[in-house]
């Protein structure tokens, strides 16, 4: 892998890593509203919700992954949730992916997490062949819901 490094975002990052975040939504055909000064203030204020590691190959940012923590009550378990990551195109297939990945297994572990958990969307067959190739599996008899907005304000309504 030549001159690839990793390493944790910093608040000068905010456009590069909106940049990189606008290139995954493009490729996986979402809308995206986010803004610097929103991941200025999500990923680097005073209460951060969301980290990030940066990945490099010599000075060329080439991808990301943002992730949280989560924990599994009945478990009592540590979860460490992967909510992007992302290889530009041109610098697919050299590897960069799964040391994104080890990077963060190393990092939950480090942390006592049990798990490492993420979402991929169902068209998404190298992603999906990718992550089989790792050892991963989809969680079988678990569907995921959401509530957004409208839906929310239903609910949360008297």
């Amino acid at each position: 892998m030549p001159d690839f490094a990793i390493r944790p975002a910093r608040p000068q990052d905010a456009s590069l890593i909106l940049t990189l975040l606008s290139e995954l939504a493009a490729f996986e055909k979402l809308p995206i509203t986010l803004t610097a000064e929103e991941i200025a203030f999500d990923f680097f204020g005073l209460s951060p919700r969301i980290e990030c590691e940066i990945a490099f190959e010599g000075d060329a940012a080439i991808g990301l992954a943002t992730y949280y923590w989560t924990y599994a009550t009945f478990r009592a378990a540590r979860r460490l949730y992967i909510e992007d990551l992302f290889i530009r195109p041109d610098f697919r297939g050299r590897g960069h992916g799964k040391a994104l990945l080890q990077y963060l297994a190393r990092k939950g572990l480090a942390a006592g997490a049990a798990r490492l958990e993420w979402q991929v969307l169902d068209w998404n067959a190298p992603a999906i062949a990718f992550y089989r190739g790792i050892g991963a599996h989809p969680h079988q008899g678990w569907y995921t819901y959401w509530l957004e907005q409208d839906a929310m304000k239903a609910l949360g309504e008297p």
